[in-house]
């Protein structure tokens, strides 16, 4: 090759020399071509989709139905990402989130049970739903409205409801029809029940079981009318004093009382899991559970006996009452940035639609708490091949709206439920008589309803 000339090397420093001048300015500022070139990675941080953070409480098959909705919204939203975080059990959840309030390490989004209610507003770490829902336009109209009722405080929605159940009678139909009762005529009332328990119990056989549960003794004061809490079941304003002690406690307390006495209603303790698999044994002929374990329920007794469902009975049938919703809603934290707070808000919207609550309700045996959700296909297949969850239906459309059905609600709920259950064993257990134990369990949540409304800043 030949070697440059003194010209050539000239030009070509030139030129050089001109690229460079070219490619920075003065201030070493980028040019309008180089700008452009970085342009698609400046869009693409911009365009990183927002992260929600959902804690919850669901687990086994009912866990795998709540990370399949996550998945779907994630599909269907390119901009949002949902992150679904097992917390363990409700009380156990609210734990970690009140260990969290104050940092940034809490959730966006958490599912907390109903009872949980109250701490959750008086928390003030929350934006309550409502605030979307005015600025969106959302109608709730189309949302089951004795649903709704228990999560509405002075007029406003705080939290969305997601999973939601009530309290129904399980009755072994082939026992009935042995025993000479009617198979398709359920125990309605108290008396109702107690007869048939009679009847029903014969050797290897009790007439049923209720386990000891506080939601039970809560739900047969709201079908007697009762309220458990002064000052309209602390919906007025907020509670000061429990009326666990009342007729309606004493006189249900005495009747469960009564049956165990006469043998014909076994005591097995606190857990459902226990009286549900003795039903399924054949062992007792009658139980209180969830509507959320009416699936279960019912395979459990597949190829044994055929599973009926009644309301849950009163004590007396004149009088006008009915169920409180169960289950849990979902809470917004207030401490996450607003873009952050309206993708969680975006993903409770996916889970109230039609679709979305007719595939949560047929894969865990929830309330759609979408009344559209039963026009859809596989909600009316469902209720075909489970006719028993009318019955469920029906009671929650038939309950009557007042303070009792409405819920109680207390900053304490989770240990006035403990609370109950302790006086209903004392009871059962001959410890004391049913006055006795609900006046000294009464007087104990009192004492602890004054402790939380003083830390509650007014």
């Amino acid at each position: 090759m030949k070697p440059f000339g003194k010209k050539t090397l000239a030009m070509l420093l030139l030129s050089c020399m001109m690229l460079v001048a070219a490619g920075c300015g003065s201030n070493g500022s980028p040019t309008q071509e180089d700008t452009a070139s970085a342009a698609p990675e400046t869009s693409s941080k911009q365009e990183e989709p927002v992260k929600v953070v959902w804690w919850h409480s669901m687990s086994g098959d009912v866990g795998k139905a709540a990370q399949q909705l996550v998945d779907e919204f994630n599909a269907e939203h390119k901009d949002i990402v949902v992150q679904a975080e097992y917390q363990g059990k409700y009380d156990e959840s609210l734990n970690k989130l009140k260990a969290s309030l104050g940092s940034d390490s809490g959730p966006s989004l958490i599912q907390v049970y109903e009872i949980g209610s109250r701490f959750m507003i008086d928390s003030k770490a929350i934006t309550p739903v409502q605030q979307f829902i005015d600025a969106d336009k959302y109608d709730t109209s189309r949302l089951e409205p004795n649903i709704l009722n228990y999560y509405t405080f002075d007029n406003k929605l705080y939290s969305m409801p997601f999973n939601t159940s009530n309290p129904i009678l399980y009755y072994n139909k082939d026992a009935f029809k042995a025993a000479g009762l009617d198979p398709e005529k359920p125990p309605a009332t108290y008396e109702e029940v107690a007869e048939a328990a009679k009847k029903l119990t014969k050797s290897g056989q009790a007439g049923g079981s209720f386990a000891i549960y506080g939601w039970f003794m809560e739900q047969l004061f709201a079908n007697q009318g009762a309220e458990l809490l002064d000052n309209g079941n602390g919906r007025t304003q907020a509670a000061t004093s429990s009326l666990l002690g009342s007729d309606a406690g004493v006189k249900t307390l005495d009747w469960w009382k009564r049956m165990v006495e006469e043998k014909s209603m076994l005591n097995l303790g606190r857990k459902t899991d226990d009286t549900s698999k003795a039903f399924a044994a054949g062992q007792i002929a009658m139980t209180l559970d969830s509507t959320a374990s009416l699936r279960s329920i019912v395979k459990s007794a597949e190829g044994k006996f055929e599973v009926g469902t009644g309301f849950l009975p009163k004590a007396d049938a004149n009088v006008k009452g009915g169920v409180i919703v169960g289950g849990a809603s979902n809470w917004i934290l207030n401490n996450r940035p607003e873009a952050e707070q309206k993708a969680a808000w975006e993903f409770i919207k996916f889970l109230a639609e039609p679709k979305s609550q007719a595939e949560w309700h047929i894969n865990t045996g929830y309330f759609p708490i979408t009344q559209k959700a039963y026009d859809e296909p596989i909600v009316k297949e469902n209720m075909t091949k489970y006719p028993q969850f009318q019955t469920a239906v029906d009671q929650l459309h038939q309950t009557t709206p007042s303070l009792a059905t409405q819920g109680a609600v207390m900053g304490v709920f989770p240990e006035a439920r403990q609370l109950t259950e302790t006086a209903i064993e004392e009871v059962l257990n001959n410890k004391k008589s049913s006055k006795q134990a609900l006046d000294d369990a009464a007087k104990a949540i009192t004492s602890k309803i004054e402790e939380y409304n003083k830390t509650v800043s007014k």
